[in-house]
Formats: structure tokens, C-alpha cells, sequence
């Protein structure tokens, strides 16, 4: 099977929205919660968040077009500047799909699909009471992207919550302990599995193939 460059332009619209969310390979599956000024929360799945540096240490996730239809973590975030990006696990993977429904603004999502908000002191968004690696992340940039009408935003780390417990020796965060899920395309997802460990890549060390 291959496709062209044409041949992708003339595909059904969905058809080439499931490929091409798919082909890049399992992404990490994230809920990001926020909060109005009128204190509406907002909860939505998101698939393209990424680490962006370590020093100061930045997160970057991409937005789509706004203005086309209502982006609540959008409006939420230019309006507060804080955010939480939430893992999803294996026991409530159901009820995050489910936030990417389009809702009314005074419809929390939190509460339509049973999730519960929880707080930290001197942090004003949300997080999921329900996620066991949560991220408290503080807006610092949008980068408009012409091509295609995204948004690059970035946000640097604030908070820091992780299970005890999930860190190895080398200081290696195993996912798979908390049933941490990955997602492909719009709606399928997988779960993950630490399968080797290799030490730090230098070049005199690398073995005869």
C-alpha cells in the first residue's frame, strides 16, 4: 500500500484525518485541565504534548485553529496562564476519551465524564484526582504556525507530582508501572511496556553490530 502526495489531498476528509494522526506512532495520551476567570473548569485529551528542554524545564503541546469552534483550554490558559497536563491510565482511559466531546463552556467535562478535580495550594488549575503523574505547568509562549493554523504552546513546569515508588535506580521513570496508555489517531489506544534499558549512547561504546 502507498500513497502520494495527491493521493492524500483527495482522500475523504476523515479517512485522511485517521491515517496521518496514526502514522507518526503511539503518542503519549494527556488530559489538560483548566480553569476560566469565572472559575468554569475545562478538561480535554490531548496527543501531541512533548518535552521541549530540561533547563528551564518546558513542555510544549500543539492546539488547533482557534476560532473556528470554541477552544476552551485555549481561552482558559490565555486568560489564567496555568494549566495541568494529567497521564491517562488503563482504569479510567474510557472517561478521557470521552473529553474530547464538544461541551458547553458551563459543562465541566470533569463532571461529565466522572473525573475529580483536585487542587494544590497557590495553583489556580485543576489537576486529575485520578492520574498518578501530573504536571502543574505555567504559560510562557504561543508560536503561531501559518502552515496549517496551529498553535505551538508552551508552558514551563510549576509542579512536579509522581507516585513513589515509579523511579529505578538510574533514575529511569517506568510508565508501565502506572498503566500509563499511549493513543494512535483520533481513538485507539495502547498500552505501554518497558521491553529493555540500554546505558547513555557514546560513541566509542557502540557495540559491533
Amino acid at each position: 500500500m502507498q500513497y502520494t502526495k495527491a493521493e492524500i489531498e483527495e482522500m475523504d476528509s476523515v479517512k485522511r484525518l485517521k491515517i496521518i494522526n496514526a502514522v507518526s506512532g503511539i503518542k503519549p495520551a494527556n488530559l489538560i485541565g483548566t480553569i476560566s476567570g469565572q472559575g468554569e473548569t475545562n478538561l480535554a485529551i490531548f496527543s501531541s504534548v512533548f518535552h521541549l528542554g530540561s533547563s528551564p524545564a518546558l513542555v510544549g503541546f500543539i492546539m488547533r485553529p482557534v476560532g473556528e469552534v470554541p477552544r476552551h483550554t485555549y481561552e482558559n490558559i490565555m486568560q489564567n496562564g496555568e494549566y495541568t497536563i494529567n497521564h491517562i491510565h488503563q482504569s479510567f482511559t474510557k472517561n478521557a476519551h470521552y473529553t474530547s466531546a464538544k461541551l458547553d463552556r458551563k459543562i465541566s467535562e470533569f463532571e461529565k465524564c466522572n473525573l475529580i478535580e483536585e487542587y494544590i495550594t497557590g495553583f489556580k488549575a485543576p489537576f486529575v484526582k485520578e492520574s498518578k503523574l501530573k504536571i502543574g505547568m505555567r504559560f510562557v509562549q504561543a508560536i503561531d504556525i501559518p502552515l496549517n493554523g496551529t498553535i505551538l504552546m508552551i508552558g514551563e513546569i510549576r509542579h512536579l507530582i509522581l507516585p513513589d515508588g515509579c523511579m529505578d535506580d538510574h533514575l529511569d521513570i517506568d510508565l508501565s508501572s502506572m498503566d500509563t496508555v499511549g493513543i494512535s489517531g483520533l481513538n485507539t489506544y495502547y498500552s505501554l511496556k518497558k521491553i529493555l534499558e540500554f546505558p547513555y549512547a557514546r560513541a566509542e561504546e557502540i557495540p559491533d553490530f
